[in-house]
């Protein structure tokens, strides 16, 4: 019986020697002593300590437990023997090689007869968890940190970017994406962002989108959206697939508003085609009035010719005054667009005369009969601009008269506000056909066969107009001659001392 019980108990020693944790005993004395009372065999492979040491009480507790984890190891061990309660611990130890071990201890009372009062337990060696919780911990901070800096870039991105689900449903936007098309998250979140921002004539555009980012397919695509006032918005759209496990789950899309760079485009289209226009009317209208010149030359060089040279010197005289016209015109619309605009005081009254002056040497001018009326404060613009406006209306009305009219009226208006200048121009000639009213702001056009003139002057005017920001409407009948009303912005602010 006592072989079996000595087996019994041998069996039951090596069971406990190979479990993976150290098993103790920690006894206190009724005189207040403490020690280890017992330690598997395992203590040296797990711990790194001879069990010996720590049995004989020569390697105090106070040595081998971290010095960062001691004062929390000895508050929660004097309150359990204090209050005879269960003791549970982790923190670090030192092995007898100096290495670092985390560890658990968990102990159960139990108070003997003769007054001692021993803990059984188990003493853990957690390093493999801690090391798991370290880089748990690590993952979690740079996901944090990675959710936080997605967050910055989307939230304060001026680009606008929303997040759809697999249905092309809004889940988020951002606050560029609600300031260029006018919609919040709040109108936007679980609704279809086609039927907000994609023009009727897109529909099916905007469905092949999300069909195709669904597809798992990066989409970059130069398209037309529409704000909530309707308005067009030029954009580049990208479109990327949010994947989680291997499966498409949402949308990622990004909206650059190119609107300014297709402005910007088309107006370049337009002067490259105006500069072709340009190139070629210059090289005729500048060709032709010399061709003049040398036939009328070789005309009275010829022998024979028994012709008044004072006439062919006044035919070319007309010519040559004809081609610095146009060469006038053609410098007055190069420097419109190159100069920028100085602002200034303008004396309408003195601007006007001085150009009635300028142009006395056209055939006609003599006869024009000039109503000029100014009221209000103080206006300011671009001296230059408004000068060469009145040049080219004025210079115009002289052109186009009425050749049997005794007389060729002029009458100029101008209304000025400290906002802005109504100027209206009127005179009594010949008038312009609807079909031409719409095409005399082109370059180089002329509604009417009446002049030789450049067909630059209204082109001039426009522009000044545009660059002094401010707005032209023309209205004519054939026969009933023609108003023009600009409106100019006063600059006063912008004055030059």
């Amino acid at each position: 019986m006592n072989t079996e019980k000595r087996s019994q108990t041998l069996s039951m020693q090596q069971i406990i020697d190979n479990l993976p944790v150290v098993v103790f005993e920690y006894t206190v004395q009724p005189d207040g002593s403490r020690d280890f009372t017992y330690l598997s065999a395992s203590c040296e492979k797990i711990l790194g300590i001879k069990r010996e040491l720590l049995l004989s009480g020569s390697y105090p507790m106070k040595v081998f437990i971290h010095r960062t984890d001691w004062p929390n190891f000895e508050q929660n061990l004097e309150q359990t023997i204090r209050e005879v309660t269960p003791f549970k611990w982790e923190g670090r130890i030192f092995n007898a090689h100096g290495q670092t071990i985390w560890v658990e201890v968990s102990g159960d009372p139990v108070s003997l007869p003769d007054g001692r009062i021993t803990w059984s337990g188990v003493i853990s060696d957690v390093g493999e968890r801690k090391e798991l919780e370290h880089k748990q911990r690590e993952a979690d901070r740079r996901y944090r940190e990675a959710a936080s800096l997605f967050s910055e870039l989307f939230n304060n991105s001026p680009m606008a970017i929303v997040l759809l689900d697999s249905e092309g449903t809004v889940q988020q936007v951002n606050r560029g994406f609600e300031l260029l098309f006018g919609y919040t998250i709040t109108e936007l979140r679980g609704n279809s962002l086609n039927q907000f921002i994609v023009p009727s004539e897109l529909e099916s555009e905007g469905n092949d989108l999300n069909s195709l980012i669904s597809a798992e397919q990066v989409v970059k695509i130069e398209t037309t959206r529409t704000r909530r006032d309707d308005v067009p918005v030029s954009v580049i759209i990208y479109g990327l697939p949010i994947h989680l496990e291997d499966k498409t789950i949402g949308i990622f899309g990004v909206y650059v508003d190119i609107t300014d760079q297709k402005k910007i485009e088309e107006e370049l289209k337009i002067r490259n085609s105006e500069l072709d226009n340009f190139v070629y009317k210059v090289s005729h209208d500048l060709r032709a009035p010399l061709s003049s010149v040398l036939g009328l030359v070789n005309l009275a060089k010829m022998p024979g010719n028994d012709d008044s040279l004072s006439e062919y010197v006044k035919i070319i005289g007309d010519k040559v005054g004809q081609l610095d016209h146009f060469i006038s015109d053609v410098l007055s619309h190069s420097k419109n667009l190159k100069l920028d605009v100085k602002t200034g005081a303008i004396d309408f009254d003195s601007i006007i005369h001085k150009t009635f002056q300028d142009l006395n040497y056209m055939h006609g001018a003599d006869k024009v009969d000039l109503t000029l009326k100014v009221t209000g404060p103080a206006f300011h613009s671009d001296p230059w601009r408004i000068g060469e406006i009145f040049r080219n209306l004025i210079s115009n009305a002289i052109k186009y008269r009425k050749m049997n009219d005794e007389t060729c009226s002029v009458s100029i208006l101008v209304d000025v506000t400290d906002e802005s200048a109504t100027i209206e121009f009127k005179d009594n000639g010949i008038g312009i056909s609807q079909e031409n009213l719409n095409r005399i702001f082109e370059m180089f056009y002329r509604a009417s066969e009446q002049s030789e003139g450049s067909g630059l002057g209204l082109y001039i005017v426009k522009n000044a107009v545009e660059k002094l920001d401010g707005q032209l409407t023309v209205n004519s009948q054939p026969g009933a001659g023609t108003t023009f009303e600009i409106t100019l912005p006063n600059k006063a602010s912008q004055l030059l001392y």
